[in-house]
């Protein structure tokens, strides 16, 4: 037991994999939330009587309510470590999963955690304009006790991020083969925004705030604005490396050519940075440490 609970703390603590650790937080939030409520319920209060629970809805989800928030203000926070549901949990972990190893893969794991947060806020900013600014939910008084679960805008922050970084890297879905993340991203955004007028309206709204903001940041980031980390170290090195790189400059011979930078960069578009050989690694590496 306490070997496995070792390999757990390394994994998700010591490894350096941010998406491990994000992943962890929120099964054992779910997990400690939904047993507790149902050992409770088995053995002391009978079923749909869980204190545990109501205690998690009242304190930990986000209300739109303003007098409400400000009474509970750490729940934009709390919100986006929870989940409503076992096949809620399972989606949004799926997608930050998949959609953050390639996000990893390119840019480091640096920026994972900060650029999950900042989805997380940026969507619980959206829903609770949209219910105390727009007519349909002002006119219902919808605010006074709509709440928000779940890790979705932080996770679509993370999703539209990696598909505005690689438009055109292509992924295979079971039934449609390969699709490139530009046109998978656009058809998720589609079905979000049809969907602010549905039961899940709030959440919605959530996740179209998070879209924004993972677009937002990659187009900053593009520009050499790092809301998040230091875009010079994109592109790790070894430090004797680092002190080679130093010696060379845009006028000379030994330095990258753009044509030959941009031609690496289409197959790191098409095929992963894996797919480098180790003297294209070496030439991205010289450029990226010049232009820092």
């Amino acid at each position: 037991m306490s070997t496995l609970w070792q390999n757990i703390q390394y994994k998700m603590l010591r490894s350096g994999n941010k998406l491990n650790l994000l992943i962890g937080i929120n099964v054992a939030v779910f997990l400690l939330i939904n047993v507790s409520a149902i050992l409770e319920q088995l053995l002391f209060t009978g079923f749909g009587n869980s204190r545990i629970l109501i205690f998690a809805i009242e304190y930990l989800r986000m209300p739109a309510s303003f007098p409400k928030l400000l009474a509970h203000f750490w729940t934009p926070i709390t919100y986006m470590f929870m989940h409503d549901g076992v096949l809620h949990i399972l989606f949004n972990m799926l997608w930050l999963y998949w959609m953050g190893q390639i996000f990893e893969e390119y840019l480091g794991n640096k920026r994972t955690i900060g650029l999950y947060i900042m989805g997380g806020l940026a969507g619980a900013l959206f829903y609770l304009l949209a219910y105390n600014l727009l007519p349909a939910f002002t006119s219902l008084h919808a605010a006074d006790s709509a709440l928000i679960v779940g890790a979705s805008a932080s996770v679509m922050a993370i999703v539209v991020a990696t598909a505005t970084l690689l438009p055109n890297y292509t992924i295979s879905l079971i039934l449609f083969g390969p699709v490139k993340l530009k046109w998978l991203v656009f058809v998720i955004l589609v079905i979000d925004f049809l969907g602010v007028v549905g039961p899940n309206a709030g959440g919605e709204i959530a996740h179209l705030g998070g879209a924004l903001l993972g677009f937002v940041y990659i187009k900053q980031l593009q520009k050499g604005h790092d809301w998040i980390g230091s875009i010079g170290n994109i592109f790790k090195a070894r430090p004797k490396l680092k002190v080679a790189a130093k010696n060379f400059n845009k006028n000379s011979p030994e330095y990258p050519r753009q044509d030959e930078i941009d031609r690496i960069l289409d197959k790191i578009s098409q095929s992963g940075y894996d797919s480098l050989t180790k003297q294209e690694k070496e030439i991205l590496f010289r450029a990226s440490n010049n232009e820092s």
